[in-house]
């Protein structure tokens, strides 16, 4: 039987894409360098599942381990999570992320090359829409990148496209996501930030099991209906039906597509405080600091284009969000430590 391979899947997206395509009765092979993941993501989503799977530890930019992966087992597909991103450490490390995610992409290309295996789903992300110069966000708004991680994202989307001019037998989709958050609804699995977190979900639960004093909020005088920034939240659990429909959609379909991934529903970062005290009966402290440089008043998409394209749109609201983060959280106060 054919398998999927899946990049970076031990990592928060990944693991939670596991865990979809076991329930959808699909095999697969996960490869990752653990760099900023856990092997103890795979044994949870083995509890989870039920169901074992081949893992392989090894850096997208290591060909000879690619190429022998792609000779041991028979992947018809695979979906592309692998990488590092943080942005503000993009900004410290810049060669760092260039050299992982640019190159690592490349080597997995070249890979599938040799291994005649055409169909690819990417994970992109809604940074390369840079400052927004509309909202919500539609697939041909114009793209730019304000800090490195973006910028990486932004560089594999072109050499994609590029590719696949002179590849029009490949199938290739860019999901360009929104912010991802949420847990597996068995408190199991969820996200587990190296040091202190860059996104605003895990550091509300981890000022909520008290491993952080208080919140920092970045900014309260924006142009926002409460002067905190304002974003479009999906669960994690949500964003990996996004996948499965984009690998469905491609059977059908050769050639490069482009489906943003959100809920179409911006929230502020107090209403996202909020609606955490009110699921889960926690206060969550917080305290405002000067805005970031490169931070933008909101974001949210438009998902119309995936709802059309691939029968899909998210399901789960802010506070089953919540709710899911604090039960994850709440049991793992380190995380998987």
């Amino acid at each position: 039987m054919s398998k999927i391979l899946i990049t970076g899947g031990a990592g928060y997206i990944g693991s939670h894409m596991c865990v979809e395509l076991a329930r959808a009765g699909l095999e697969f092979v996960v490869v990752d360098n653990l760099i900023n993941s856990s092997k103890k993501s795979l044994a949870a989503v083995k509890r989870i599942t039920n169901q074992d799977f081949a893992f392989v530890e090894a850096d997208l930019r290591d060909e000879a381990t690619l190429n022998q992966l792609f000779s041991d087992h028979e992947i018809n597909a695979v979906l592309h999570f692998g990488g590092l991103k943080a942005v503000g450490e993009s900004v410290e490390k810049p060669l760092e992320y260039y050299d992982n995610n640019v190159q690592g992409t490349l080597c997995l290309l070249r890979a599938m090359s040799k291994a005649e295996v055409i169909t690819l789903v990417f994970s992109s992300s809604a940074t390369v829409y840079g400052i927004p110069t509309q909202i919500p966000l539609t697939e041909d708004c114009a793209t730019s990148a304000t800090n490195p991680y973006g910028q990486t994202k932004l560089i594999i989307e072109e050499m994609l496209q590029n590719f696949a001019q002179v590849k029009p037998d490949w199938r290739i989709s860019m999901l360009r996501y929104f912010n991802p958050v949420g847990a597996h609804v068995s408190g199991e699995l969820g996200e587990d930030p190296n040091g202190i977190p860059n996104n605003l979900m895990p550091f509300i639960s981890q000022v909520a099991v008290g491993k952080l004093q208080s919140l920092k909020i970045f900014g309260q005088d924006w142009e926002t209906r409460d002067g905190t920034g304002v974003r479009d939240y999906i669960h994690v659990e949500d964003l990996a039906k996004g996948h499965l429909k984009a690998l469905t959609y491609l059977e059908s379909n050769p050639g490069i597509h482009i489906h943003n991934l959100g809920t179409g529903t911006g929230y502020s970062v107090l209403e996202v405080v909020h609606a955490f005290e009110k699921a889960n009966g926690v206060p969550i402290p917080h305290e405002f600091a000067p805005r970031r440089s490169g931070d933008i008043a909101e974001c949210y998409a438009d998902a119309t284009k995936a709802k059309i394209d691939l029968g899909w749109q998210a399901k789960h609201d802010i506070t089953r969000m919540c709710e899911d983060v604090w039960r994850w959280q709440s049991r793992h106060p380190n995380g998987f430590e």
